[in-house]
């Protein structure tokens, strides 16, 4: 499939943003975190020609509706912690592809799907200035695909969700019911604007490998599938109420992950996952813009990793930690501390190697990815493009399969031709692809 590049342009909020606003500030939590790409392709069915010329026009121009809320987008990074929201604008691509959208959806080539979104930097640091990219891509059946790639350096996957939730209803003109997005996490984490507080661009989670030698594949989780691996938390492992769709998966995908890495007896094997702190204090909202998060771990030894329901155990362990008291804390005195070594954490045990294996989760679940609807109906479809960072497993909402869910793993070629063989992975799962 041939995609050809149409357009690029710099779109600005429709209207200037206020002299007051100029200067947006970051959190201690946004400052520990490199400037790479969060990318999202969401995948819509078309009809006619006509139709996607109007839908395209529509995009642009709500994009640029939108901005007027999402000001910082339009800014530029001004030193460590402070971003100057001068209206510069997004990058806009208009892209034409000589397939159906069907065809993409079905052979799922990641080099296809890095055409597009507006940057291929696989997760890792990017030299780009731009806080937001978006490319429009037109396919011969009239379908599109949105490709958005937003700056983790001052955003998180829910600020990205909150961004396409106004967006789609800019586009349908349905705004009475938003609330505005809220930009007090410089308020409640208050920037240190010092050289320890720079992000890590050493640690190996933001470092391009040498020589890279991944594979991505796609499992998918019915409903009914995660169903039985409820029933089996509930049956073996009483104490666990009501396991949750994101526990139950993750602990079975580090325990079969874990089983195709064939770790000893004598590795450590860690899980970690972000942890949302919005709706932790009634400070911090659904709608609160910026990184605000932490990550958590939970822990086992090689030959304890084979009983995934005691893994669940572990995560509902880890998660629970990241509480109101957690949160209170990390607004005190101290706060940035804890923070700075929330992030170290993971930095250090990824460069120690040897018998330490880390496995990293992050869940799109919760987010209404599949709710955007910019008047010609909800997506079919959502992913990411390529990520060449191993060990690492994303987790989407199933588009197909109401209450499943899509995990993209991505991990060392040999590990991956393991987990395609792994019997109990197959049972609860159908694989998709691999690349």
């Amino acid at each position: 499939m041939k995609i050809e590049i149409l357009s690029k342009e710099l779109v600005k909020p429709s209207s200037p943003t206020p002299t007051k606003l100029r200067e947006f500030k970051l959190s201690f939590i946004d400052e520990r975190i490199p400037h790479s790409y969060i990318p999202l392709i969401l995948y819509y069915n078309g009809d006619n020609y006509n139709n996607k010329i109007n839908n395209i026009r529509v995009i642009k121009s709500s994009l640029s509706d939108v901005l007027v809320r999402f000001y910082p987008l339009a800014g530029r990074m001004k030193g460590q912690a402070l971003l100057d929201c001068n209206d510069q604008g997004v990058l806009y691509i208009e892209a034409n592809a000589d397939a159906a959208i069907t065809d993409v959806i079905r052979s799922v080539d990641l080099d296809v799907l890095d055409e597009l979104v507006p940057f291929k930097n696989n997760g890792y640091f990017s030299s780009a200035r731009v806080q937001l990219a978006v490319q429009a891509t037109s396919f011969k059946c009239g379908g599109i695909a949105v490709g958005v790639c937003i700056s983790h350096r001052i955003a998180d996957g829910a600020t990205l969700s909150s961004f396409i939730t106004h967006w789609s209803a800019t586009a349908r003109r349905d705004q009475p019911n938003l609330i505005s997005p809220l930009f007090n996490s410089s308020l409640l984490f208050p920037p240190q604007n010092t050289p320890d507080f720079k992000p890590n661009f050493s640690s190996l989670s933001v470092k391009k490998p040498l020589s890279p030698r991944f594979t991505t594949n796609r499992f998918t989780f019915t409903k009914s599938s995660i169903d039985s691996l409820k029933s089996k938390v509930t049956e073996y492992s009483p104490k666990i109420l009501h396991p949750s769709r994101i526990e139950v998966v993750t602990a079975f995908l580090w325990s079969r992950c874990a089983a195709a890495k064939e770790l000893g007896e004598t590795h450590r094997s860690l899980a970690f996952h972000p942890v949302n702190l919005r709706g932790k204090i009634p400070s911090l909202k659904e709608h609160s813009f910026g990184n605000i998060f932490q990550m958590v771990s939970a822990e086992s030894y090689g030959g304890g990793t084979a009983d995934w329901v005691r893994l669940v155990e572990k995560l509902r362990a880890a998660f629970g930690r990241i509480d109101t008291d957690y949160v209170q804390r990390l607004m005190g005195e101290k706060g940035f501390e804890m923070g700075k070594e929330n992030f170290l954490e993971i930095s250090k045990l990824l460069g120690l190697g040897g018998n330490i294996d880390v496995l990293r989760f992050s869940s799109y679940c919760r987010f209404a990815m599949k709710e955007a609807d910019f008047g010609w109906g909800r997506p079919v479809w959502a992913s990411i493009g390529s990520y060449a960072n191993k060990d690492n497993v994303f987790l989407f909402e199933s588009l197909e399969f109401c209450g499943g869910i899509e995990a993209w793993i991505v991990l060392d070629a040999r590990v991956m031709e393991r987990l395609q063989r792994d019997f109990e992975l197959l049972r609860f799962t159908s694989s998709c692809f691999g690349y």
